[in-house]
């Protein structure tokens, strides 16, 4: 190990002469030393999968709010502490508590004949069903001829005399053209985030939002939704392709279709958490700072796995690593185990709020929240000259895989850090992004499980952002 850090002192002393002072640095023969250590580290010594593997089958699933959410931040704690943190500290956070209750089911009838099962997961911050609506009675549940369009424009088209009281379903599909299957997703996004609020804008009753996902398959996919104070609440839930197609087809028929769900879903006054935050102290720029993280809740369907355990223990894996090597950061490092981005991103804003509050300077925020894939590259949300520095990297970051270096969003949570900060710096955001084609086959529903992980994959990904944040912070971002 002496020899390790020897080694690496001599690379980051080589790095940081080889630099260029005018912002273009190219990949040197230092920064090769550097990436294959940490690449060496931890795919050979690595503890992501299996701080993966607890997360997931000791915690499970974390929705904001929930008592398995302060398990995961109490876990989150323990284990920074434990991966040579300087620091650990819980940054309170106010967040919404929704629960999905005990009962959630759907079923569809074709003219006179039988019920049939549907699969539903209720949206996240729906109204329940249970005594709510008079055509529900007290059984506590809407059932209700069905009306299927793919876009808002088709509800307007149609108008209140053909929208009210019927079951709106919402079955336009992500595109299959787009390659990038995040593109694919927000094209379809809408749906499920205002869909309720257009239907019930026209006097809908409930609305219905094929899963975001490219498969044709029977799992549900859940996400956040959000009403209007100004519009009727009316209940929210995704159904499964299979379903929305089997319903669709139903439609092409002479008879009726109607539809009934029931959901026991209920919202709360919010409650108090925290993002877990962990802090090395720099050697050159302390009071200059780059954060490293994800996204410590998920779903409550599933075990958050992709979504986004892997994000938590990429960004926990990048503190040990870094350690394990012998290496001295130049500016500040923080790890953030954000909570609550899956249905509101308080833990995202407050963080931002706080460190505006307290005049911290931030050069660079990196997020993992894209799945725990092989990885592919980066997104890159920076200035024109910050991005130039960047892609000088690529040739060396070429023969780990990582090959895109696009612009595009970073993530959810470090988005807030955007906004220009004190002596009019622009923080460097970047996203950490995987091979996306499978992701969405298991985002916000029950196969997002521990088991869809690979061992290998994970452990690159952890090393593709344990690079990255050792390349940004070997530069001098402010010109101090």
């Amino acid at each position: 190990m002496d020899g390790m850090r020897s080694i690496m002192k001599l690379a980051v002393l080589l790095s940081v002469l080889l630099s260029s002072p005018h912002g273009v640095a190219q990949f040197s023969v230092a920064d090769s030393i550097v990436v294959r250590a940490l690449h060496d580290e931890i795919l050979g010594r690595g503890e992501c999968y299996e701080n993966l593997r607890t997360l997931c089958k000791g915690v499970g699933h974390r929705l904001s709010g929930s008592a398995s959410a302060d398990r995961a931040i109490s876990w989150g704690l323990s284990v920074l502490r434990s991966s040579g943190a300087d620091t650990a500290w819980l940054q309170p956070v106010m967040v919404p508590h929704w629960t999905r209750g005990d009962v959630e089911r759907a079923w569809m009838r074709v003219g006179d004949g039988p019920e049939q099962a549907l699969a539903i997961a209720a949206l996240g911050g729906s109204i329940g069903t249970m005594g709510t609506f008079s055509d529900s009675g007290e059984d506590g549940f809407v059932e209700a001829e069905v009306l299927m369009v793919k876009r808002f424009e088709s509800l307007d088209t149609l108008g209140r005399e053909a929208v009210e009281g019927k079951m709106v379903l919402f079955n336009r599909a992500m595109d299959p053209l787009l390659i990038n299957t995040g593109s694919a997703y927000g094209g379809a996004y809408n749906q499920r985030s205002q869909g309720a609020v257009q239907a019930a804008k026209l006097g809908g009753v409930g609305a219905l939002v094929r899963s975001l996902t490219h498969a044709l398959d029977s799992f549900p996919h859940t996400g956040g939704m959000r009403y209007d104070d100004q519009v009727h609440r009316i209940p929210a839930a995704a159904i499964s392709t299979i379903d929305a197609q089997k319903i669709s087809d139903a439609l092409k028929g002479d008879e009726s279709v109607r539809v009934g769900m029931q959901l026991s879903c209920e919202l709360y006054p919010d409650v108090q958490q925290a993002n877990v935050v962990a802090e090395w102290k720099g050697s050159e720029f302390p009071d200059e700072y780059i954060v490293v993280g994800g996204h410590l809740d998920s779903w409550d369907i599933g075990e958050g796995a992709q979504d986004d355990g892997a994000g938590v223990v990429h960004s926990i894996e990048v503190l040990r690593a870094l350690r394990a090597i012998g290496y001295e950061p130049r500016h500040t490092l923080r790890v953030v185990l954000f909570i609550n981005e899956e249905n509101g991103n308080a833990g995202g804003k407050t963080y931002a709020r706080v460190a505006e509050e307290m005049g911290l300077v931030h050069v660079a925020a990196v997020e993992s929240d894209a799945g725990a894939g092989m990885p592919r590259g980066y997104s890159l949300d920076a200035i024109d000259s910050s991005v130039v520095v960047i892609r000088s990297w690529a040739a060396g970051l070429e023969p780990y895989g990582l090959r895109s270096f696009r612009r595009g969003g970073s993530g959810v949570d470090i988005g807030p850090l955007k906004l220009e900060e004190p002596g009019g710096h622009r923080p460097v955001l970047v996203g950490l992004r995987p091979d996306s084609q499978r992701y969405f086959d298991y985002h916000h529903s029950d196969r997002d499980v521990f088991e869809t992980v690979h061992k290998r994959e994970l452990e690159l990904g952890a090393a593709a952002l344990a690079s990255m944040i050792y390349l940004l912070d070997q530069q001098n971002w402010t010109g101090k």
